[in-house]
């Protein structure tokens, strides 16, 4: 007899999803420089966009599909602003984790990819928006949803970020050396703590870029196409 019936299956099938991503996405990763040397930059994106990207999009329907699963910790759905500070989160969130794709034609492999190294902006405020946004987005939905289900996703995407922010600064460390060093003594893995010691000063003329009104479009999108997504996710029966 099960003395754990709401631990479903659907637990552990995730953790193995975001486990394959992760080693997928930071692999990749790792092996670009020797990647690029053997097929070029841009095949090489071609091929972490072959791989991540089916593998990004089969976790998020998962997910959907899933999220209720488990058992029930809280329940502040009722709650009245509940809706809004999620969506308010969220869209924190999305200005954390996209500023990544500033450089669409290189994500399309049009011009070819690059690393840069950069500290203005966003990475003001954090070296690792990504991870900041990932997390800031977990505590959202978390909150929201409740689950047990919910609960081992975020564990598991912000333990892979947090591996991320370690991976990071080691392959930055190793192609730019002294240069990253630099950058990263001036920057903060915590948001603002580098502009609160005085070593970065917030400039919000940098922010006036069209790459951050795509994320505002986008986020509006998306907040269009949210309730058809979760539809179309909740017919995939897996």
């Amino acid at each position: 007899m099960n003395s754990l019936p709401w631990l479903t299956l659907s637990h552990g099938i995730m953790l193995a999803l975001l486990l394959l991503f992760a080693i997928a996405h930071s692999g990749l990763a790792a092996l670009r420089p020797r990647g690029e040397k053997v097929i070029g930059a841009r095949a090489y994106r071609v091929l972490f966009a072959l791989v991540s990207i089916p593998l990004a999009s089969g976790l998020i329907i998962y997910f959907i599909a899933h999220r209720y699963d488990g058992l029930r910790l809280w329940n502040v759905q009722g709650i009245p602003g509940m809706v809004e500070g999620v969506w308010i989160a969220s869209a924190v969130s999305f200005l954390f984790l996209y500023p990544a794709t500033f450089n669409l034609l290189e994500i399309a492999a049009i011009d070819k990819p690059q690393v840069h190294l950069y500290e203005t902006g966003i990475i003001r405020i954090t070296r690792h928006p990504q991870m900041v946004g990932q997390v800031i987005w977990c505590i959202a939905h978390t909150l929201w949803l409740g689950t047990t289900f919910m609960v081992v996703t975020s564990a598991g995407l912000i333990a892979h970020h947090l591996f991320a922010v370690w991976h990071g600064d080691r392959r930055w460390q190793t192609r730019y050396g002294e240069a990253f060093a630099t950058v990263k003594s001036r920057t903060s893995v915590i948001p603002f703590i580098a502009i609160f010691q005085g070593k970065q000063q917030l400039n919000l003329q940098e922010f006036l870029r069209p790459s951050y009104l795509g994320i505002v479009l986008f986020i509006l999108g998306f907040w269009w196409v949210h309730p058809k997504l979760i539809q179309a996710s909740q017919q995939v029966s897996w």
